[in-house]
C-alpha cells in the first residue's frame, strides 16, 4: 500500500534529472478492492511520471542553511599569472608576489570563488592580498564565532562585561551571515 508523500503544489527535486520542479498532478494507482492505492505517482511537468523514492522534498526552515555545509569546507589562495605585466616591471612596483595576483577557490575542482580584475590588483596589491587572507580565514573565523556564542549560551550568568559584549557581536555576525535576527547576548542565533 502506497500513501502520497507530496501534495500538489509542492516543490520538489527530481533526481534522475537533477533539476527542481512543481508537483502539478498526484496519480494514484488503485486497484479493485484495495482501499489503499497500490502506487503512487507524481506528474511534474517533465514528460514522464516520477515515483516518490526519485523525488526529494524541499526542506522548509526557518534560517537559511545553504552556509552549514561550508564549515568543512577548504577554501584556498591560489596564483595566477599577470599576462598584462611584464615579470620586471611587477619586481619594481610594491607587487607581494610579483608577476601574478591571488584566486580564492572555493570549489573542490578548482574553479569558483574571488578573483579580482588585473587593473584593481594594481592599484592596491597589498590590499588585495589582505582580502583574499580574510576570504581564505572567514570559513575558520565563522567556526570561532559560532564557538563563542555556544559558550556564552552555556555561561551566561557571571560574565564580564566585556566578554558580554563580544558575545553580542558574535551574535550579530551569525545573524548577518544567515540572515536571521540576532537571538540576543549570548544565545546562538542557530539551531544545531
Amino acid at each position: 500500500m502506497a500513501k502520497a508523500l507530496f501534495n500538489r503544489g509542492d516543490r520538489v527535486f527530481v533526481k534522475p534529472v537533477g533539476i527542481w520542479s512543481t508537483v502539478e498532478r498526484i496519480m494514484p494507482q488503485w486497484v479493485k478492492g484495495v482501499e489503499e492505492p497500490l502506487k503512487v505517482f507524481y506528474d511534474v511537468g517533465l514528460g514522464r511520471d516520477f515515483v516518490a523514492h526519485e523525488l526529494s522534498a524541499e526542506t522548509r526552515d526557518d534560517r537559511d542553511t545553504s552556509l552549514d555545509h561550508t564549515l568543512s569546507e577548504h577554501w584556498r589562495v591560489s596564483r595566477m599569472s599577470n599576462r598584462w605585466t611584464q615579470e620586471g616591471e611587477a619586481q619594481r612596483s610594491s607587487h607581494p608576489f610579483p608577476g601574478s595576483y591571488p584566486v580564492v577557490v572555493t570549489d573542490e575542482q578548482d574553479w569558483g570563488g574571488w578573483r579580482v580584475p588585473t587593473a584593481e590588483y594594481d592599484r592596491n596589491p597589498k590590499r588585495i592580498e589582505f582580502q583574499a587572507r580574510v576570504i581564505v580565514n572567514a570559513l575558520k573565523m565563522l567556526r570561532m564565532t559560532r564557538d563563542l556564542a555556544q559558550f556564552g549560551g552555556d555561561y551566561d550568568a557571571a560574565m564580564p562585561d566585556r566578554l558580554k559584549d563580544l558575545l553580542a557581536i558574535a551574535d550579530e555576525v551569525l545573524a548577518d551571515v544567515y540572515q536571521s535576527e540576532p537571538a540576543g547576548p549570548g544565545a546562538l542565533a542557530l539551531a544545531e
